[in-house]
């Protein structure tokens, strides 16, 4: 259960993440296309709050958090007190919520199915409004849900080529503007683990 899993590794998720530049350059791609006024940006699965609410929050705009894990939404709420911190599950998100100007997802649908992500894309870009921005990442692979070991949680972890992920993404009605490919070294107890990532630049279409 992801919810679980999160909450047992909170503080160590919080010492593993720190070397993320290219997801500071992705929320810097949103900050840099949203209004001057009154934007709204939603990031699924927050998290700690770190770097991406953190970010925005900085930049003046209105983010939403939504996670599953209280854990990981009171770490969110040390870091980031000015954000509206939700406790829910992406696929299933309050209509109360509102419309934003764009949506992130860094790195939290992988914990979802191929199904479960396509139709949370689509439930998303039904709620953007202005810009109509997506940014996320995952990490590269092919799975569908497969079990694996994060940081001594046991997840169902499901993962895309680029070019497939790009392909769900436009599939779910959004137009990719640029799919970057980086790789990062990750967990400090495995100094030589290499995990490769695609980061994806979309607006909705239409």
């Amino acid at each position: 259960m992801v919810e679980a899993a999160f909450d047992v590794i909170g503080e160590r998720y919080v010492k593993e993440t720190q070397e993320l530049r290219a997801q500071r350059l992705a929320g810097q791609w949103v900050i840099d296309r949203l209004p001057a006024r009154g934007a709204r940006v939603l990031d699924l699965g927050c998290g700690t709050g770190f770097p991406t609410a953190e970010q925005f929050d900085g930049a003046g705009v209105e983010v939403v958090g939504v996670d599953e894990s209280p854990r990981m939404l009171e770490l969110a709420a040390r870091r980031v007190p000015g954000a509206r911190l939700v406790r829910g599950d992406m696929r299933a998100l309050d209509a109360g919520l509102g419309d934003f100007d764009a949506v992130t997802a860094f790195f939290s649908l992988l914990m979802l199915s191929r199904a479960e992500v396509s139709a949370v894309l689509e439930s998303v870009r039904d709620r953007l409004r202005g810009p109509r921005l997506l940014a996320l990442a995952m990490v590269q692979g092919d799975s569908d849900a497969e079990r694996m070991s994060f940081l001594g949680a046991d997840l169902t972890v499901t993962a895309y080529s680029p070019r497939a992920l790009g392909e769900v993404v436009s599939g779910a009605g959004f137009v990719v503007e640029e799919l970057r490919e980086v790789e990062v070294v990750c967990e400090s107890d495995r100094p030589f683990a290499v995990e490769p990532q695609v980061f994806v630049y979309a607006r909705a279409a239409g």
